[in-house]
């Protein structure tokens, strides 16, 4: 009996084979479905023969399957610390999206590296999210400061590799350095002038902010070799000066000096010299009151 028919069915769609004379077998040339099979049962599409003589019998065969995969490449982004920026603790949260809407991102194929260091995968936590895989690590031994930069990267389940994602950000955990040299005290001068240095091997270039009693003195030159002064109007009696260098990562030191402007001379009060007269070469006992407000 002749046969009718032959079809083929794949992801939904069924196709009509037709027959080849010269190699006696039933073709056809389909375009592959658009989404990778990663998903399906053991990750293979099944396939679906039916064919029908001329009498209407019909016989189905499913002994066979197809992978397809997605040729779209999984994504990586780090997403803290960003590139370009300043972190102040020595052991910065890092995390990182890897992110694949096809055959979803293969875990054990992730590099995640720390200046060119690679960290062990027992030492991040992944957490799968809708459309991927999260990372989270946080180093376990204290980074210097200074330059530091993130490499990540992953593959999908088809083998698909992605662009490696890269950051590069400025760690700095030291204050700047700061040295008040003046003023002295006491004083009886209300004009006086502060002066030190201070500088920051990490985080240049720093800012000085000095207060007199709590009163802002305003811009504060500091020079290339971080040189600074300021002319300050003491008030009598106690004033405190306080002095904060902070760098460009917002670390600060700070010195407070406490001068004391005493403008008011000492009194005289009983002067008493006894005896008077005194003869030659006798002695003299001087008695002198004195007081200092």
């Amino acid at each position: 009996m002749a046969i009718k028919s032959v079809k083929v069915a794949l992801n939904g769609q069924t196709y009509d084979l037709t027959y080849n004379a010269t190699s006696k077998k039933y073709e056809a040339t389909i375009t592959a479905p658009s989404t990778t099979s990663w998903g399906e049962e053991n990750h293979v599409y099944p396939l679906t023969f039916t064919a029908t003589d001329v009498a209407g019998n019909t016989k189905s065969d499913t002994s066979k399957t197809i992978r397809v995969k997605e040729t779209v490449k999984p994504t990586a982004a780090v997403t803290a610390p960003t590139n370009g920026s300043t972190v102040v603790t020595n052991k910065p949260a890092i995390t990182v999206q890897f992110r694949d809407a096809g055959s979803g991102v293969l875990k054990s194929s992730i590099v995640l590296k720390v200046d060119n260091t690679a960290v062990a995968a027992a030492d991040y936590t992944l957490t799968d999210v809708s459309g991927g895989v999260n990372l989270s690590y946080t180093p376990k031994t204290a980074l210097t400061d200074g330059s530091h930069t993130i490499t990540a990267s992953c593959s999908d389940n088809d083998g698909n590799a992605s662009t490696t994602a890269s950051v590069t950000y400025k760690q700095d955990t030291t204050p700047p350095a700061l040295t008040v040299n003046q003023p002295t005290t006491p004083t009886n001068k209300s004009a006086c002038t502060i002066s030190g240095t201070t500088s920051d091997a990490t985080s240049s270039p720093v800012t000085v902010k000095i207060t007199l009693n709590g009163t802002d003195q305003g811009a504060i030159t500091v020079d290339a070799s971080g040189n600074f002064s300021k002319a300050l109007t003491l008030r009598e009696s106690s004033n405190s000066i306080v002095v904060r260098s902070t760098d460009a990562a917002g670390k600060y030191s700070e010195i407070t000096r406490t001068v004391v402007l005493d403008t008011v001379a000492p009194v005289f009060g009983t002067i008493t010299v006894t005896p008077d007269p005194v003869n030659t070469g006798g002695t003299i006992t001087i008695s002198v009151e004195v007081t200092d407000a």
